[in-house]
């Protein structure tokens, strides 16, 4: 199975763009910064990867904040000039802070 869930948030957006097919795209850097555990130990974990974002959740990948953290779920994919992965996003979650009635 090829899926992935990250904690992160975008750094970088790119200009909508469109698929041969006709799709909006969106190219996005997303930055996530965690603690793991690794063979019983914690570690540290800061990195970047490339995403896309292909057809209907280009909106909400589009109206994110830069900087705000959100849980982008989606897979792997070949990058188009064949060297590296870029994750391919299929599903944006972001976390609505609690209103309080005043």
């Amino acid at each position: 199975m090829n899926r992935l869930v990250l904690a992160a948030h975008v750094v970088e957006r790119g200009a909508m763009r469109y698929t041969p097919a006709g799709l909006p795209a969106l190219d996005l850097t997303l930055q996530s910064d965690s603690e793991v555990t690794q063979n019983g130990q914690p570690r540290k974990v800061s990195l970047q990867i490339r995403a896309v974002a292909i057809g209907d959740i280009t909106r909400p990948a589009q109206a994110l904040v830069l900087g705000a953290p959100a849980k982008f779920a989606g897979f792997l994919a070949p990058s188009r000039n064949g060297k590296g992965v870029v994750f391919h996003v299929t599903s944006i979650a972001t976390e609505e802070p609690d209103l309080q009635p005043g």
